[in-house]
């Protein structure tokens, strides 16, 4: 059965075009996925993502539980409010999953994982927690909105009363803040996104949502839909679990080694399968594309390297470029020397970029 969000009724009255993503009904686009995707970059757009999964831990060993569980090092967490982006893995070091871990006491994380996986998330986190016995809760009462562009904070500022902008207004970017009884009910305002774009992701409760979205409508910030979504995050050089990275790929052949405290004395999951890969090298590596002919570059499209074939993972047009990029996993070695996409038998030349391909709204 598919799944809807609290906004699904308010989705289908602005003109949506509505389609299953990982079991849930959710906007692909309202009319033009390019114009929402340079509502974005332009100015202000907002996403519902209330599909995704927000779980609380809390008790006395969630640091030393969450020391285990991720691949990252919580010890950087130090002030409430902060945020950390890192990778659950399992024995091989492969991505279980990707998310964000938030801070908020020393007895009280938050963590934000994906729609798609978040039957296998819940199982391995509850799993992994029972030793520490700590509490894991799952917030479906909760819903999120992700507004995003240039002019996304000012929009959501103008909202709050006095106080809480003036307090939302500090936020640097990878915190949050809890600000309860707003005209909103209890809000907790993060600056993350998923675009490369500025602005927050707010965790409303659900009986506010749609008063929430219908006030951002109001202020002049634009619906857009998961397509949108997709080349902003594609653009910005992000990951898309299960497509980009899975239980097959570590860290490492994600672009993703950045993510990784190797720190001393900390045996989580997955180190010494990481371990092994530094020490010895991995056999991929995961590289950014751009074609300058015309044409789209599409997943699973076989990619031609000196050192043998790999695969695109990600492709799409993208639309602050006007070309077709991608992400391409390829045998790990030295690409200066050319890369080809075979496109329906024809191997067309793509140029190897570093990625993100957009920063700040313009072409790198």
């Amino acid at each position: 059965m598919t799944s809807k969000t609290i906004l699904n009724d308010t989705h289908r009255a602005l003109g949506a075009k509505m389609v299953d993503f990982g079991g849930w009904d959710m906007p692909i686009h309202y009319g033009s996925q390019i114009e929402e995707h340079h509502q974005v970059r332009r100015d202000a757009g907002m996403f519902d993502v209330s599909h995704m999964t927000v779980v609380d831990l809390r008790g006395g060993q969630v640091r030393p539980f969450l020391r285990r569980l991720v691949a990252n090092s919580v010890d950087k967490l130090l002030k409430p409010g902060k945020a950390l982006y890192t990778c659950m893995l399992n024995a091989q070091g492969g991505v279980i999953d990707d998310l964000i871990v938030y801070y908020l006491a020393e007895d009280w994380f938050r963590l934000v994982v994906n729609a798609a996986t978040r039957d296998k998330d819940l199982a391995w986190i509850v799993a992994q927690a029972e030793p520490f016995g700590i509490g894991v809760a799952e917030r479906p009462e909760l819903s999120m909105i992700a507004v995003q562009g240039p002019t996304a904070r000012e929009r959501v500022l103008g909202l709050l009363g006095d106080a809480d902008a003036a307090r939302t207004g500090k936020l640097v970017k990878f915190s949050a803040a809890e600000l309860p009884g707003t005209a909103f009910g209890d809000l907790f305002v993060a600056r993350t996104g998923y675009t490369g774009e500025d602005g927050f992701e707010i965790v409303v409760p659900e009986a506010h949502a749609v008063a929430l979205w219908n006030a951002l409508l109001e202020a002049g910030v634009k619906p857009a839909g998961l397509g949108a979504r997709d080349t902003l995050r594609l653009e910005a050089g992000m990951n898309l679990y299960g497509q980009d990275m899975d239980e097959s790929v570590t860290p490492y052949e994600a672009a993703l080694g950045w993510t990784v405290a190797l720190d001393e004395g900390r045996a989580f999951n997955g180190r010494d399968a990481l371990e092994r890969q530094q020490r010895d090298g991995v056999p991929r590596q995961m590289i950014g594309l751009v074609m300058d002919e015309k044409g789209v570059l599409r997943h699973g499209q076989k990619v031609l390297t000196a050192q043998g074939e790999g695969e695109i993972l990600s492709g799409t047009f993208s639309p602050t470029i006007g070309k077709a990029i991608a992400f391409a996993r390829v045998p790990a070695g030295d690409v200066s020397g050319g890369v080809r996409v075979d496109i329906r038998g024809r191997e067309v030349p793509v140029r190897v970029a570093r990625f993100p391909f957009v920063r700040d709204g313009a072409a790198l």
